[in-house]
């Protein structure tokens, strides 16, 4: 079949847009110029179509315009988390034909055609998943997964021609990645930002002009909301992501009118499956018997058609939203009976001591495994106080045995939890 070609983005966006900014202050004509003299350096360098170029800078205007050359060359873009110790970076790094870890501005240059379109079945970044659960794996994504995964975003949250999304989320993994391409894609402002400061981005949003969208995950959004964010006056979405989100917090943010919709998304499925808990229009989301979740269309990486078994268990309630009950491998088997961990979470991050909470299994020389607890709280609190707590409103079988206490849960650096260090 004949290559599905579409105008490549950034030209496209700096054409009819040019005076609009694209990325903090860069409007989309000085970020069309800028990448454009960085694709002649890494033409310098020998880079040509197809071949895979590692991007070894931090969140910000640089890596940005680095990303958008290395995409009008037709090569690929390989993200690598600067946060990485240096044998992390170079398995990361090992297929790349040259690594971008700073300036390019006194290497030579020659002139090169830059790409005007783009086919959509070409592989445009291999983003690399967070290793909550294993060593970090490569994923191929093409121009088409990013397209569709931003047809669908758009339609479950809407577009505003003046879209202003802030991205404080690293960019090495692929919800930041989707609010740079989102935004080169509908030739709106991506707001990024090297890392995650709290009173910088609530200055950001209490202004009457800030973002319209923010990316968050949980820890970072009860953060904001414990340093004083109220009725955001610009915001439409805060998408919520990463982790499972609770009632409590969800609660805790509409009495402070934080507008959130909890977003649920893979690597391999180009960031958001569901959203508000529906699928995206573009995404198949079914349930196998043992209750995994299933996805396939046209957000799922080649090498996972095509249908992804996610590894993650789900359940459909009576109006059609998917809630995501947990890992497969993270359910934990006592007495006999089985216990979703989140549900443990959920529990417990309702007591108002509780700032956040993680649930695991422990061996038990009686039950196979015992419930056990991991909690952060803000106010005092005993252990007897949180277990009678939960045993009002939970099962006996999914009481924890035990509750800790922690300053803070282990997390990967993009915010997910890893129950194997608890």
């Amino acid at each position: 079949m004949a290559p599905v070609l579409v105008d490549a983005w950034l030209p496209r966006a700096a054409a009819r847009h040019p005076d609009r900014r694209a990325v903090n202050r860069l409007t989309y004509a000085q970020l069309l110029g800028e990448a454009a003299r960085v694709a002649r350096h890494l033409a310098a360098r020998g880079v040509e179509a197809g071949d895979r170029v590692g991007l070894e800078l931090p969140p910000g205007d640089p890596f940005c315009v680095t990303l958008h050359a290395i995409l009008l060359l037709g090569a690929v873009a390989v993200p690598i988390d600067t946060r990485l110790g240096a044998e992390e970076r170079l398995a990361v790094a090992r297929d790349v034909a040259t690594v971008v870890d700073g300036p390019l501005d006194g290497e030579p240059a020659r002139d090169v055609n830059l790409r005007a379109s783009h086919d959509l079945d070409a592989v445009a970044i291999v983003v690399h998943t967070s290793g909550s659960s294993g060593a970090p794996k490569p994923v191929e994504l093409t121009y088409g997964n990013w397209l569709w995964s931003t047809l669908g975003s758009c339609v479950a949250l809407g577009l505003d021609a003046e879209e202003r999304w802030l991205c404080a989320l690293p960019l090495s993994h692929v919800g930041g990645l989707s609010i740079v391409l989102r935004s080169a894609i509908t030739a709106t402002t991506a707001i990024v930002y090297e890392r995650f400061e709290t009173e910088r981005v609530l200055y950001e949003l209490g202004r009457e002009d800030g973002a319209t969208m923010v990316s968050l995950v949980p820890t970072t959004l009860q953060r904001l909301l414990d340093a004083g964010l109220r009725d955001p006056p610009a915001l439409r979405w805060a998408l919520l992501g990463g982790a499972p989100v609770t009632p409590a917090l969800l609660g805790r943010a509409a009495a402070h009118g934080v507008p959130v919709a909890p977003t649920y998304g893979l690597t391999e499925a180009c960031s958001q499956v569901t959203t508000l808990g529906a699928p995206l229009f573009c995404t198949d989301v079914r349930l196998a018997d043992d209750g995994e979740i299933l996805v396939s269309g046209p957000t799922v990486a080649p090498a996972a058609r095509p249908v992804l078994a996610t590894g993650d268990l789900g359940a459909w309630n009576a109006d059609g939203v998917l809630h995501v009950v947990g890992r497969k491998a993270d359910t934990i088997v006592t007495g006999g009976e089985n216990v979703a961990p989140v549900e443990v979470e959920a529990v417990l991050e309702g007591h108002p001591a509780v700032v956040e909470a993680a649930a695991h299994g422990a061996p038990h020389p009686v039950w196979g495994e015992a419930v056990v607890a991991t909690v952060v709280v803000r106010d005092d609190v005993s252990e007897a106080d949180l277990r009678a707590y939960c045993a009002d409103r939970l099962a006996s079988f999914k009481v924890p045995k035990a509750i800790r206490f922690a300053d803070a849960l282990p997390r990967t650096r993009s915010g997910k939890l890893v129950r194997s260090r608890l």
